[in-house]
């Protein structure tokens, strides 16, 4: 379970997050939306204890990330924008080297398993991942989630710059997650993918999260809308569905 308990965060009088409330339970996937600026980024890297929060909490299966982060992070697994893999190594030397750091070290052949499961074809195992394009780093990603064998997993922005193809394969496989009881909370521009890969989607604006509602209460062309809206506003009154 990822959970937000008044989070709020500020840099000197700027503040970035106010009064963050959410929780994100295992099977859910709970999608940011908001443009830069917005606190998506913030949110993730209070989760991942990156930053400290001015109040509040932030909770990983009720844990305290601020005062207990070594052991949020055996809980963890946190895939960014660019991931960043080694480049002299092959994806089946970054995901045992990574999946090494937190214990889980697979042999050669579970660590192909996994490769082969996120949907890397076998003549790509073990080529450099300096060849690879951003949608195989993202699959090598998790690969490494899932050997971590972590059942919360945090996302930055994990399909931006990716082509349709590479998007549907990472949606796939994070539903995958979902249906292995993960708990999800993916930071995005994407509202396409919001609506099809979440279980729930929240618009931040400002430091705030404005919206909060179940992805089946919306269709695509209301949540475009609502989004729209929300962007144009000065109103910062909170709902939810």
């Amino acid at each position: 379970m990822i959970q937000a308990i008044d989070l709020s965060k500020k840099y000197g009088e700027h503040e970035v997050l106010t009064d963050l409330n959410l929780t994100i339970s295992s099977g859910e996937v709970f999608c940011l939306l908001g443009a830069n600026g917005a606190g998506k980024t913030t949110t993730i890297n209070l989760f991942m204890g990156f930053i400290q929060p001015s109040s509040g909490k932030a909770k990983v299966n009720d844990l305290d990330v601020t005062t207990q982060s070594s052991e949020t992070k055996n809980h963890l697994a946190y895939i960014p924008e660019n991931l960043n893999l080694y480049g002299n190594l092959t994806g089946l030397e970054n995901l045992q080297f990574f999946a090494g750091l937190g214990g889980e070290k697979p042999d050669k052949s579970a660590a192909e398993q996994l490769l082969r499961s996120v949907g890397l074809q076998q003549e790509a195992l073990n080529k450099y991942v300096s060849q690879y394009s951003k949608g195989m780093r993202q699959k090598v990603g998790i690969a490494i989630a899932k050997a971590k064998q972590a059942d919360n997993l945090l996302l930055d922005e994990p399909t931006s710059g990716l082509d349709p193809q590479a998007s549907n394969d990472f949606a796939r496989l994070l539903q995958d997650m979902r249906q292995n009881n993960v708990a999800i909370l993916m930071a995005t521009h994407d509202l396409f993918r919001a609506k099809e890969s979440g279980t729930h989607i929240g618009i931040m604006k400002a430091g705030k999260l404005i919206h909060s509602l179940k992805s089946d209460d919306i269709t695509t062309a209301e949540l475009e809308k609502l989004y729209l809206e929300t962007m144009k506003t000065e109103s910062y009154a909170t709902t939810s569905r």
